[in-house]
């Protein structure tokens, strides 16, 4: 275990967050509190303190305006040994930007069936948002995907470089009921958000001699409750309250096409609650042939036979998947944000302006130099005191512009470069008064470059006058 004091800092940047209530939400909260229990520091930037905006067809979702700045600062503040970016809004793309845009590594991941997501609402051309994937995710060190489908499905696309990130879920809070009273009809549930793309109607148009339950919300929750009155609309439920739902249904129905996981497939199943699925992404590597469920084209029939699973082994099944495994197997790929032997802008207190506040910044440190070497630098005031007549010699010469300013150049040169000269000697100061070969170089060095600035501003004045007085 890391000593508090020196724990690694992990930071998770997410744009889906609570009040929010899905499979992404409960993911990252789960994988915080295990990282934390492994002895890290896990940060979370999510939507809570920038303005928002609902996201179109999904209010659920708060979408950060312009956030850039704000996470930058929130970045540089932290100094983050690593940084794992969960998605692709607004937050993501800002936290991904920053990184590369200062040469720091970073992982993502891929949650949700963003491109199918999007088609199914907007029919938006697939190969538009995959290409839109392939720009966001192409500078992260590896794309963090929930099954070996999505991964392949990922290379398919030429999305980053996928590797597979199970999910596992909470064995004790989620667990079966010791005294299950048999239901007098069997009771078929669905549980998550009630929306277009979760494909809901495939399952309330089911004929099933049995009760029909949907736990959640969503933007089709008034329309399906008119259209299916017969059907039961528990409304959304807290993760305390959801084993309750699970323990007294008889099938858990998942009629979904599009989700990458379905992380209340292995809620159900640790409840000892069946699944009935179709033989698609999510279901097929969650489920697949074993005794946690039935998968088939004809999601009646998955429901039938579904029915007939015993609950004791559809636990069993569940067992095999951990959380604590899936957040070590996050941990193994997870970069180090930056090399500890090199320079960093994270490690740098001094970057953190940008925009109008870094100008002016800037203008009131340079400000300060100015005043410093005046005040300070004794070599400093006497170039200063002399460039004055030189300057005005400049202009009252009778020579072409182009040599004035030549002339101009070279005094404000003179300038410039005892300044950088005095800034190598505070420097230098700074590491060490003690007298070292290095240190005397590189004062010298200095000076030669003052030296040699003097020589030119001289030959250029002379060159003035030379002109001046022999036309």
């Amino acid at each position: 275990m890391t000593s508090p004091e020196n724990k690694q800092k992990v930071l998770i940047v997410t744009d889906a967050w609570y009040p929010q209530v899905n499979g992404v939400v409960r993911t990252l909260s789960q994988t915080r509190e295990d990282l934390s229990a492994l002895g890290y520091e896990v940060f979370m930037l999510t939507p809570e303190g920038f303005f928002t905006i609902p996201c179109p067809t999904y209010p659920e979702i708060k979408l950060s305006v312009l956030p850039g700045s704000k996470v930058a600062k929130f970045i540089r503040n932290i100094s983050p040994d690593f940084i794992h970016i969960a998605t692709e809004g607004p937050l993501g793309i800002s936290a991904r930007n920053f990184a590369k845009r200062n040469g720091v590594k970073f992982t993502t991941a891929y949650h949700t069936r963003f491109p199918e997501y999007i088609y199914s609402r907007f029919r938006l051309r697939l190969g538009v948002t995959y290409s839109f994937l392939r720009w966001f995710h192409a500078p992260s060190e590896a794309v963090l995907a929930p099954t070996k489908t999505v991964v392949d499905d990922l290379i398919k696309f030429r999305v980053g470089k996928p590797v597979l990130w199970p999910r596992g879920v909470d064995l004790v809070h989620f667990s079966p009921k010791l005294r299950r009273k048999k239901n007098p009809k069997p009771i078929f549930i669905y549980v998550g958000r009630v929306s277009i793309e979760k494909n809901i109607e495939a399952f309330l148009e089911l004929e099933l001699d049995g009760i029909k339950w949907v736990v959640g919300d969503g933007p089709e929750m008034a329309k399906l409750k008119g259209k299916y009155p017969d059907v039961t609309f528990h409304g959304m439920k807290t993760r305390d309250e959801l084993p309750t739902y699970y323990q007294k249904a008889d099938v858990f129905v998942f009629p979904s096409t599009t989700d990458t996981f379905g992380l209340v497939l292995l809620e159900a199943m640790a409840c000892g609650l069946p699944v009935a699925a179709f033989p698609v992404t999510g279901p097929i590597d969650v489920v697949g042939n074993s005794d946690g469920g039935v998968l088939d084209d004809d999601l009646g029939v998955a429901c039938e036979k579904a029915l007939k699973k015993h609950r004791s082994k559809v636990r069993a099944y569940a067992e095999t998947f951990s959380w604590e495994n899936a957040s070590r197997i996050l941990l193994s790929y997870l970069v180090l944000s930056r090399n500890p032997d090199d320079y960093s802008v994270l490690d740098n207190p001094y970057k953190g302006n940008t925009g109008v506040l870094r100008a002016f910044a800037a203008a009131s440190n340079s400000l300060s130099g100015l005043r410093f070497a005046i005040a300070e630098e004794s070599a400093f005031r006497q170039e200063l005191a002399l460039a004055v007549p030189m300057l005005i010699l400049a202009f009252i010469l009778p020579v072409e512009l182009n040599l004035k300013l030549i002339m101009v150049m070279s005094t404000v040169l003179v300038l410039i470069v005892e300044l950088l000269n005095s800034s190598v000697e505070a420097a230098v100061d700074r590491v060490s008064f003690s007298h070292h070969g290095l240190s005397k170089r590189a004062k010298d060095y200095g000076s030669a470059a003052v030296l040699l600035s003097l020589v030119l501003c001289l030959v250029v004045y002379a060159i003035g006058i030379f002109q001046a007085f022999s036309g």
